[in-house]
């Protein structure tokens, strides 16, 4: 072997190897193999910021395999992510195994083809030190923000609580919104709504009060709607005006990133962590049943509209092929990729677009086969014919003898008349879309006749929680975070319990309102959305090469030390506290009710008796099911990762564990006991090996 390639995941390496000869080998550095130190700042704020990288614990082991085996080719080309978290990692593993940065040693791929690995091969450089210097810059800022001001929340709230750059803005994008929920005050409003139908016809259709034949009329009483009401007594109606037209809907541009998210979460109900989970796995390769490893999909973390003309033609042959030539539009489509984008990657695309979604649903599992499938959909039918609608407005006139005053109602409605891209592919809505609706043959000064009319009561609604969804929208149109990083701002909040989901929706929780005040209080700037939008430009102008990233550090560093020094003299002796909520329990020791705390490690039960009383208890969640061993109580345990478990509550007497979920039902054919296993193929299965019991089930 003459060459080693070395990408960050082992699917990734095996799939790439497929593609290359036998003078390659490919290995995996599985993920970042050096990062600052965990437990201290590590960063040299009077040195020039100069950071203090370690290898990771526990990698000490793959970076002396990767040292072996680099000593012993003639070349290493570091072919790990085309993004800037993919060059930090070529740049640390180029100084950990002693290469030349200026040799022409990095290697991209846009796609895991065999197309795309002979082009990455073929176009060597040497590492974008601009690049990495945006990332060094972004890690360091958040390193920064979470050793200066964390340890400020957890002295004025509670231990263990952390302050994160982004993440904070995050949080008060939802505060703020639940705030206007709060402070929303509904404003009544009233419709008139009836149906009509042509003497000629008993098919009736609906239409709304709009005014009268000067202006539009708002309704705000049930005087004001009974009024109009009285005054339509004994009026007659006909059709006033008619228009017609045609409307073309053209389909949405293929997936970058954020469109991505944000889609998945509409139809699937998929959180952005899921979506990009699934999605990595199609980037680096699936073993697809007469076809082998592949690649699926191009890079996914992109905020970019470009796509290459072969994909193009590739995606206008099968539409033409199944479809037909209606189905083509005369010239290939072209997206606009908007100003602030890095453009640094195609759109989020098929690979091989006439590889339809069915052909290959057994080889995927569950969530890669609907993230394959939207992908795909998105991009073959953002190069279909438009949708043409056909369109009818009617004003209808309502007026009586010796009655000045000719009231309005409006209907509308449309129907398809070419479904074009809709064949295929709609694209989901945060709010519900109109439905096709249907009018009878109308003609102008056609008299009507008055099937029913209704008044009807409402009032302004305030507007909605945000959802994964409209949370990334929003952070994307604010130009906060990045392709790679909305995913991690949700989890992360989430995790934290700042944020909880209540079905879709995203709503603050005490201790998240609670830290955002005080950071809107003493860190103001930190959680000042153009300030932050304004910081994330500076990274993309550090990765161009047109700003100094030291510079751009001691800007924000300067000002982070003034905030801290301000709050410090203003909160000085100053302790924040949640409220505790209250349990049936009372304290073993003393024998007063216990309530809920939160502390370092999480909640706990503690005595109100505190301080004169210590005692505490974990906070025990039950499973509802008995043990199968000694009949105890199954409790839901975490590891140190918080990986859940499932044990006995009479530990250490009864020593059952078991990672997969007991389930509180008998097997269907011995009567033993049923768990269920998640995973990439999960089912319900048997606890007896003998019984051999078990049903797959869909995931979900």
């Amino acid at each position: 072997m003459s060459n080693l390639v070395i990408v960050e995941s082992p699917a990734k390496a095996k799939t790439i190897k497929k593609y290359l000869g036998k003078d390659y080998e490919v290995v995996a550095s599985m993920g970042h193999i050096r990062d600052l130190p965990p437990k201290r700042l590590s960063v040299n704020v009077k040195k020039n910021f100069e950071p203090k990288y370690e290898i990771i614990k526990g990698k000490e082991d793959t970076v002396d395999t990767l040292k072996k085996k680099a000593n012993k080719v003639k070349n290493v080309l570091l072919a790990t992510d085309p993004d800037r978290e993919g060059e930090a990692i070529s740049w640390h593993l180029a100084y950990l195994l002693g290469l030349d940065l200026q040799e022409k040693n990095r290697i991209t791929f846009n796609e895991i083809t065999r197309s795309g690995v002979k082009t990455g091969i073929e176009s060597p450089r040497s590492v974008d030190i601009d690049l990495v210097n945006a990332q060094q810059a972004r890690r360091i800022l958040d390193r920064l923000v979470g050793y200066k001001v964390s340890p400020f929340l957890s002295q004025k709230i509670y231990k263990g609580l952390s302050a994160g750059r982004v993440q904070s803005v995050a949080v008060k994008i939802i505060v703020d919104r639940e705030e206007e929920i709060r402070n929303f005050v509904p404003q009544e409003y009233w419709t008139i709504d009836a149906e009509f139908f042509p003497k000629s016809s008993r098919k009736f259709f609906s239409a709304s009060f709009y005014g009268d034949d000067k202006s539009k009329i708002e309704i705000k009483s049930e005087e004001e709607a009974n009024k109009i009401l009285t005054d339509l007594e004994g009026a007659k109606y006909e059709v006033d005006k008619l228009k017609k037209g045609k409307r073309r809907k053209s389909p949405a541009p293929p997936f970058i990133t954020s469109t991505l998210q944000q889609e998945a979460s509409r139809k699937l109900n998929f959180t952005a962590k899921r979506t990009m989970k699934a999605a990595q796995e199609l980037y680096e390769g699936v073993e697809v049943k007469d076809k082998g490893l592949a690649g699926l999909i191009t890079y996914m973390r992109t905020d970019s509209l470009r796509i290459s003309e072969d994909a193009i033609n590739s995606a206008r042959d099968y539409i033409l092929n199944r479809w037909g030539n209606k189905y083509l539009p005369e010239k290939c489509r072209k997206f606009k990729t908007k100003a602030s984008a890095q453009d640094g990657h195609e759109a989020i695309r098929p690979t091989m677009p006439d590889l339809n979604p069915e052909e290959i649903k057994e080889s995927l599992t569950s969530d890669q086969y609907k993230i394959y499938k939207l992908i795909w959909a998105r991009f073959i039918a953002s190069q279909m014919s438009n949708c043409i609608q056909a369109t009818t407005q009617v004003d209808i006139s309502a007026t009586k003898e010796n009655f000045e005053t000719k009231y309005i109602f409006k209907a509308s409605a449309y129907t398809i008349e070419f479904d074009g891209f809709m064949v295929l592919y709609v694209e989901g809505k945060d709010v519900e879309q109109e439905k096709a609706k249907i009018l009878p043959k109308l003609t102008e000064k056609m008299p009507l006749k008055l099937k029913s009319i209704k008044p009807n009561q409402h009032f302004t609604e305030p507007p909605p929680r945000y959802t994964e969804a409209s949370l990334i929208k929003s952070l994307e149109e604010e130009g906060i975070g990045r392709p790679s990083t909305y995913a991690t701002i949700i989890s992360t909040i989430l995790s934290r319990e700042y944020v909880t989901k209540e079905g879709k929706s995203l709503k603050p929780t005490e201790l998240g309102e609670v830290v955002n005040k005080l950071m809107k209080d003493q860190f103001a700037k930190i959680v000042n959305l153009k300030f932050t939008a304004q910081m994330e430009n500076d990274l993309d102008l550090i990765a161009e090469g047109k700003i100094e990233w030291t510079d751009s550090l001691r800007k924000f560093y300067d000002d982070l030390l003034k905030m801290l020094e301000k709050a410090k003299k203003e909160m000085e002796g100053v302790k924040i506290s949640l409220k505790e909520d209250q349990t049936d329990k009372v304290c073993e020791k003393c024998g007063k009710p216990m309530v809920i705390k939160r502390g370092k490690y999480g909640k706990f039960l503690g005595c109100t008796g505190y301080p004169e009383c210590n005692y505490i208890e974990k906070i025990v969640n039950e499973l509802g099911v008995d043990c199968p061993k000694c009949g105890g109580k199954v409790i839901v345990k975490n590891t140190k990762r918080k990986r859940v478990f499932y044990g006995c509550s009479n530990y250490p007497k009864c020593d059952f564990v078991s990672w997969d979920e007991p389930l509180n039902e008998k097997c269907p054919k011995c009567s033993s006991i049923l768990f269920k296993k998640n995973g990439k193929k999960p089912k319900i299965y048997c606890a007896s090996k003998e019984c051999g019991y078990e049903k797959m089930m869909d995931n979900e």
